[in-house]
């Protein structure tokens, strides 16, 4: 005798997250292996035998898919998918049938169900009709959250409406308006530079350029060169001339991130530069003129 092949492993859900399932199905036998099969797989069940027993349950409990047959006793299974368009969230549906059409199935899809199986069900594809839907339904709800979000508390990459994030899009207005070098402080992964671009984009330097840099990725031997710029032959590898990042963001925002970690020696000429707004390149015999704000953030404590 050839033994049985072994069936996918599902990984186990936890107790509190099980979504519940109802199995609508007057074949008492059939409907008790179906609520054995999809316990197995780790869901919560119910099951029923008629549209109306369905309809109670679903005015009752927090439903996330229904299983139905389409032929019930009294009302049929588009009378259980028509109870699940007024819900919110709204239940997946997959809808049963002994006796499927084309008519059938494409009349289900039209109605709002999510799929539509034959019966016998192959158990196997059965499960992964469950998971698909079930996972389908919460990316729709995950993106409807999102929209929701987005549509009163967005604020140039920000997300959030509360009175604390409502505080802080005042505050980087009024911030932007001023000319001043800005400090932002915080940990790793806060959001320092959606703030940095919020002040940019909210001042009156919007239309020039917003420029980046991270002191912490240029080796300390080619940051000078990387913000000031370099003549021709400045040092081995300098070919050519090339502009500085302050010259590059002329008339804008130059935003310098984690600038605790910029060597004690470019700390200092950077501050004469805020001084007096004129830039040399190294190697270079002349200065040149910039009109910059700086922005800068660290995620280090420098109070």
């Amino acid at each position: 005798m050839s033994a049985e092949p072994a069936r996918p492993e599902t990984p186990a859900i936890p107790a509190t997250e099980r979504p519940l399932i109802l199995v609508v199905e007057d074949d008492r036998g059939y409907r008790q292996l179906l609520l054995e099969e999809l316990e197995e797989a780790g869901y919560a069940l119910t099951g029923v035998a008629d549209a109306r027993a369905a309809q109670a349950v679903l005015a009752n409990q927090a439903v996330a898919l229904v299983l139905s047959d389409l032929r019930l006793p009294g009302e049929d299974g588009l009378a259980v998918l028509q109870a699940t368009r007024a819900l919110t969230p709204r239940p997946g549906f997959i809808m049963l049938t002994g006796f499927g059409t084309i008519d059938q199935a494409v009349a289900a899809l039209k109605a709002g169900a999510d799929d539509f199986l034959t019966k016998p069900v192959d158990l196997e594809h059965l499960r992964l009709a469950v998971a698909r839907v079930l996972e389908n339904r919460q990316l729709q709800a995950e993106v409807a959250r999102y929209r929701q979000v987005l549509a009163g508390g967005e604020f140039h990459g920000m997300l959030g409406k509360s009175p604390a994030m409502r505080a802080l899009y005042d505050l980087i207005r009024r911030i932007a308006q001023s000319d001043s070098s800005v400090l932002i402080t915080g940990e790793s992964g806060t959001g320092k530079e959606l703030v940095a671009r919020a002040l940019h984009a909210e001042s009156p330097r919007a239309a020039a350029p917003f420029v980046a840099l991270n002191c912490a990725g240029i080796p300390e031997s080619l940051l000078e060169s990387e913000l000031l710029g370099h003549a021709a032959g400045a040092f081995s590898g300098a070919r050519g001339a090339r502009q500085g990042l302050f010259v590059e963001a002329d008339g804008g925002t130059l935003f310098l991130d984690e600038i605790a970690e910029m060597p004690p020696a470019m700390q200092t000429k950077l501050l004469r530069l805020l001084q007096d707004g004129r830039v040399r390149p190294v190697g270079a015999n002349r200065e040149i003129s910039t009109d910059v704000r700086i922005v800068a953030a660290t995620h280090r404590d420098i109070g």
